[in-house]
């Protein structure tokens, strides 16, 4: 490889690769190193499931608009749900995690708001809807501002393995009591719960955070609930939509 070549190719790799093994690859041609074929899988992993998350909860967000329903959405999941994302998100900023083992949750959180936002409008309280909005956003710009104390946030990360399952299986017994699972998406459900089984990997190679880790185990077996759900609960189709 030449010169020019390498000089361009470096800083494009180093985006994934470590210097170290982009010496290991490009330099001494060493391609079974394997701490260095664990990190670069985590990298790529981390970023695809930031590439997967820009877009992992459009299907549930398209689907209560098309609708014009939130109906069989637990409210209190959503938002217990957002609040595990933002805690953790503020949190990784906060103790300056690559991106790449993150930032997932950062789109997530934006989406996440617009789900709560169509359910409360649709719903129809769309005063309660601006207002969650706005409240939201102040919360959020406390935890990431540095306002907040780091230890409190190790503190509230701590809590996020409780938030994560009550969240989750909030909206299983939602999903039970009802008889259906609603307007929840399949994709959307999926996407989370393939998404949060990479995580496991990803935060123990590029965190090594236990309490992080232990969030995405719990936050995984939560989410293959609710696809266990969603595959029972296949064939049922809601009354409102019945009634149609």
């Amino acid at each position: 490889m030449n010169s020019t070549a390498f000089d361009f190719l470096r800083p494009v790799a180093l985006l994934i690769l470590t210097p170290h093994c982009f010496d290991n690859y490009f330099v001494k041609f060493d391609f079974f190193d394997g701490p260095c074929f664990s990190a670069t899988l985590s990298k790529c992993l981390g970023l695809g499931i930031i590439l997967g998350s820009v877009l992992v909860k459009l299907p549930q967000i398209i689907k209560i608009y098309k609708s014009k329903s939130g109906e069989g959405i637990s409210m209190l999941s959503v938002t217990l749900d957002l609040a595990a994302i933002t805690i953790y998100a503020s949190y990784s900023f906060l103790k300056q995690f690559p991106f790449s083992a993150w930032g997932d949750a950062a789109f997530l959180g934006l989406q996440t708001v617009v789900v709560a936002i169509l359910v409360l409008h649709y719903g129809g309280s769309t005063l309660n809807a601006i207002s969650y909005l706005v409240t939201y956003l102040f919360i959020t710009l406390v935890l990431i501002s540095g306002l907040t104390p780091i230890n409190i946030m190790w503190t509230l990360q701590g809590c996020n393995i409780f938030i994560v399952v009550s969240g989750k299986l909030t909206q299983a017994y939602s999903n039970l009591k009802n008889g259906h699972t609603g307007q929840l998406s399949a994709v959307t459900l999926i996407m989370l719960f393939l998404g949060s089984l990479a995580r496991i990997f990803t935060s123990i190679q590029e965190t090594g955070d236990k309490i992080v880790i232990l969030t995405y185990i719990a936050s995984t077996l939560a989410n293959g609930v609710l696809v266990g759900q969603l595959a029972y609960y296949w064939n049922v189709v809601p009354r409102k939509e019945k009634t149609q």
